[in-house]
């Protein structure tokens, strides 16, 4: 039987919220370097309530390639990727005009 979602009644697998969340998020993305010189590439300003940030960071590091965490609301991933993680985004369905790269 499936899960209904105790808001809707509606079953989960039709719920959109996570796509209009997505919608409305305004993310940031730029590099850090940190410890020995090594740069970090900074994706920042999810909602944790509504976005599953853990899931999202393991999507971009399969992409990647790379390593990487998820905490305090941003993900950070090793190296520089900061000209392919819009469109990576953009495909995982966040609005491409609200993705800001410095």
């Amino acid at each position: 039987m499936t899960e209904l979602d105790p808001i809707t009644g509606l079953p989960k697998e039709l719920s959109s919220w996570e796509d209009i969340a997505k919608e409305a998020q305004k993310i940031v993305v730029f590099t850090d370097k940190r410890r020995f010189g090594k740069v970090y590439t900074i994706v920042e300003g999810f909602d944790e309530r509504e976005i599953d940030i853990k899931a999202l960071a393991k999507k971009l590091k399969a992409k990647f390639a790379c390593g990487g965490t998820a905490k305090n609301g941003q993900i950070a991933l090793q190296g520089n990727h900061k000209a392919r993680v819009k469109e990576a985004l953009a495909s995982a369905g966040f609005a491409p005009e609200s993705i800001e790269v410095r």
